[in-house]
């Protein structure tokens, strides 16, 4: 029979290891009927780690977007990489990637705002990231007309793996993460980068 606390800590590694987003505390705690603080959650996924480290394995547990997952050490991201760029489907345009990283680092905004940073109507790019459930409305603004205010979700995190907006790169290195995301995707698939215009047309693969 299995320790109390090998058994609690079997049934978090479980239940994230088989979840594709983020698990947070409220949930582990309802699915489990364990009383979690924060911190004791921390503790497990701590000693999980360690775990993992001492034996070699190739994954860890990460706080990412109010919650926590698995993900590949970095160290075996090309191989991670050649095996899911065949089968990727979804696809982010260059525009979009110019105004996700615009809303990314001036949230809330507007589309009068990221229209006056980036040059160029956000309308299109934005109705996309909104079915993409990468931005969301965050509110009205109080300037004329009342525009709606745009900001990142949970699902924009989890896609950079960041814990929370605080650990946001700066703009510069989002849009380098972005355009570097669109060079492997495009060597992946034997394409080169400078083939397409800069519209929406060119896109780059990325896992949602």
């Amino acid at each position: 029979m299995q320790e109390p606390r090998q058994q609690q800590l079997r049934s978090l590694e479980a239940l994230i290891f088989s979840s594709e987003e983020p698990v947070n505390l409220q949930t582990l705690c309802q699915i489990t009927g364990q009383k979690l603080t924060p911190g004791e959650l921390q503790e497990a996924v701590d000693e999980l780690n360690r775990d993992y480290e001492a034996t070699g394995r190739t994954f860890r547990i990460h706080a990412i977007a109010g919650g926590y997952r698995f993900l590949t050490e970095p160290e075996f991201a090309d191989l991670v990489r050649q095996l899911l760029a065949p089968v990727i489907q979804r696809r982010l345009s260059r525009s979009m990637i110019e105004v996700l990283a615009v809303v990314a680092w001036h949230q809330p905004v507007t589309k009068g705002e990221i229209q006056q940073i980036r040059g160029a109507s956000p309308d299109y790019p934005i109705d996309r990231l909104l079915a993409r459930g990468l931005v969301e409305v965050r509110g009205r603004a109080d300037s004329p007309g009342r525009p709606l205010q745009y900001g990142t979700t949970a699902a924009f995190l989890d896609l950079f793996h960041l814990p929370s907006l605080k650990d946001l790169p700066r703009l510069r290195e989002i849009k380098e993460i972005l355009r570097e995301h669109e060079e492997q995707q495009y060597l992946a698939e034997g394409i080169s980068p400078e083939a397409t215009d800069d519209n929406d047309n060119g896109q780059i693969e990325v896992n949602e």
